[in-house]
């Protein structure tokens, strides 16, 4: 049984944030998706990139108020330089007119997410986990590979980040993921997350993971094995029943 564990001291910095988690078990292999879903999920993508102007109403990107919300929560932790909310990556996109591209269905799907709703969203394949995933501050030293390096590029000493018992998951809370748990073609069941750490949009939160499910649920003909909101005073769930 494996389980997602935000440790006391993610909540020491962030009292009032939310994380909505999808597990998804049984999705579809790419090779799987029908054709028309393809097209189907790549238009909703270009959609989802119109739509997210909408939260563009500055050209300076960290002055847009969902951008300017994570920078703010970056201060709180040592993060490496130059590292960034992955919601502001996708926005920065968006504004300088290059729109976020077709990867492969499951990522298509939460991009759209994170594009519409300007919330950042990742995904992990939880038959890679080593253990519980959790989420704190670290000591440092976590072995990490980002996706599309080769060098191993360990995290720093207080560091906010997801990580297992094999080491880190994803870096400086959302900015980059690792390859050793990255979602692949073949995988058979997801970890997706969504953060949000301005209690103002808790609905926009719940929104968002109800479309979440919907679509890897269509498209993917994922079985929803929890969706759920994490909390301070609900702190961990369990991700997959499996021994």
């Amino acid at each position: 049984m494996k389980q997602f564990v935000t440790e006391d001291s993610f909540w020491e910095l962030f009292p009032e944030a939310r994380i909505g988690i999808v597990v998804a078990q049984n999705m579809r292999q790419v090779e799987e998706v029908p054709e028309e879903d393809v097209t189907t999920i790549q238009q909703l993508l270009a959609e989802a990139n119109r739509t997210a102007q909408k939260h563009l109403t500055s050209d300076t990107i960290s002055q847009n108020e969902v951008v300017a919300v994570w920078r703010e929560a970056f201060q709180k932790f040592k993060t490496k330089k130059g590292a960034r909310c992955s919601i502001e990556n996708l926005l920065k996109r968006v504004l300088k007119g290059n729109p976020v591209g077709s990867i492969n269905p499951t990522v298509d799907i939460y991009n759209i997410i994170s594009l519409k709703y300007a919330l950042p969203v990742g995904g992990e394949d939880i038959d890679a986990m080593d253990g519980n995933i959790r989420l704190g501050i670290t000591q440092g030293s976590d072995a990490f590979t980002a996706l599309g390096e080769e060098e191993e590029s360990p995290t720093l000493e207080g560091e906010l980040c997801y990580r297992d018992d094999a080491g880190a998951i994803c870096r400086c809370w959302n900015w980059r993921d690792g390859i050793r748990t990255a979602l692949r073609d073949d995988s058979n069941k997801a970890f997706l997350i969504i953060e949000c750490v301005d209690p103002l949009r808790a609905q926009d939160l719940q929104s968002a993971i109800d479309e979440l499910s919907e679509l890897m649920s269509k498209y993917l003909k994922a079985d929803i094995f929890c969706k759920e909101i994490i909390t301070r005073d609900n702190p961990t769930i369990v991700i997959d029943g499996a021994k």
